[in-house]
């Protein structure tokens, strides 16, 4: 687990691409640090026990286990952790509302910027309101 002025990150896309840009990306912020990786959501929630991030972004669309299903099991069994789930399709109210349900701090859709992403990050630890590029979000 990182340094408590640290907050610890997972990975979770069946794209290397896209969790390579994101890894790539956390390397270079000094307060958020790159914990590991998975290509689905039922490789998440065995990789999440060894772990222990303490926030992950989930692919929403994945194969063997989405990020849904993957997210209520992580909650479950590691109610502390933070999960911010990453779509390619519009995260709207009931979008948001689905990823609550499953145990989900907030929905962002694969738009937003890297820069809007680690605010959501650091907003999303400190339990605060998120707002990226006008979604405004109450988290849990």
């Amino acid at each position: 687990m990182a340094q408590s002025t640290q907050t610890s990150v997972m990975i979770v896309d069946d794209h290397p691409m896209v969790r390579q840009s994101l890894a790539f990306a956390l390397r270079s912020v000094a307060d958020l640090v790159f914990v590991g990786e998975s290509c689905n959501g039922l490789e998440a929630v065995r990789l999440c026990q060894t772990l222990k991030p303490d926030l992950i972004l989930m692919d929403w669309m994945m194969p063997v286990m989405d990020g849904i299903a993957a997210t209520r099991l992580i909650h479950a069994q590691h109610p502390g952790v933070k999960i911010i789930v990453l779509t390619s399709y519009l995260c709207d109210a009931n979008a948001q509302e689905r990823v609550r349900e499953a145990g989900g701090s907030l929905c962002l859709d694969k738009q937003t910027t890297m820069i809007a992403l680690f605010e959501a990050i650091r907003q999303t630890m400190h339990e605060r309101t998120v707002i990226v590029e006008g979604l405004n979000v109450e988290n849990s």
